[in-house]
């Protein structure tokens, strides 16, 4: 069992064979080709592939109790050849979250107000912050089931640096972290699975020097999902020290 502090009460625990556990989660995601090369936003060890995606997700009940999530990503290679996403921007909206995904992924959590709500015959994402200062909006209209091919590989990997600040140039360390989603799409009562694509959006409405998640600069969308699902979060290794 992986551990946060203090340790008398930790803020949050982990199976270290199962993950961290989801459930009645619903998401958007919209992948596209980057307008511009970013590997000066990539850690050594991984290959810039040319796309990124955006990921608004709500988490009905997890195992670090319930949030939101947003995540900005850049596809990427691992010097194993696996394919996966490296992280530069993620947000959530509860405490255990944040702090289990910096401590132990090493994933850049920062706390933030999100949104993932449906009006009409559209589904929503936005991301805030501080709340009233809009950095991205994701809109997304849902008409077209996805039928036939696999959308969610098992297992998705994920890519983060986790960094331990010395002091007095003692005890630091940087390390590249490669972890993995297992996502288990929801079906309905007759079998098929809860999944749509559909026409998207996604527009940077106020860029922040604090929050630069408009560096993924959009050439064109290739593909936007609303899914239902339940979820694990699993760690794979510890790929790399790096220097920073």
């Amino acid at each position: 069992m992986i551990k946060g502090v203090p340790f008398d009460s930790p803020l949050y625990e982990i199976d270290e064979e199962r993950g961290i556990e989801y459930r009645n989660c619903k998401a958007i995601t919209v992948l596209f080709r980057l307008k511009k090369d970013l590997s000066e936003l990539i850690p050594e060890g991984l290959k810039f592939l040319g796309n990124g995606a955006v990921w608004i997700s709500h988490y009905g009940f997890s195992t670090l109790g319930e949030y939101k999530e947003f995540i900005s990503l850049i596809q990427v290679e691992d010097e194993t050849g696996d394919q996966g996403y490296y992280i530069p921007y993620i947000y959530v909206t509860n405490d255990a979250a944040l702090a289990a995904g910096r401590e132990v992924a090493g994933a850049p959590k920062k706390l933030a107000k999100i949104e993932l709500t449906q009006e009409l015959d559209l589904v929503q994402g936005v991301l805030e912050r501080p709340t009233g200062k809009r950095l991205v909006t994701v809109t997304m209209k849902p008409n077209t089931r996805v039928r036939g091919e696999e959308l969610m590989p098992r297992p998705s990997y994920l890519y983060s640096v986790r960094h331990l600040p010395p002091i007095r140039s003692k005890g630091g360390t940087t390390q590249l972290i490669k972890w993995c989603s297992e996502i288990a799409l929801h079906v309905d009562p007759k079998g098929e699975r809860i999944a749509f694509t559909g026409p998207a959006s996604v527009t940077y409405d106020s860029p922040s020097v604090a929050d630069p998640v408009h560096k993924l600069e959009i050439d064109t969308v290739l593909l936007a999902l609303y899914f239902e699902f339940d979820m694990k979060l699993k760690l794979v290794d510890i790929l790399k020290e790096l220097k920073v």
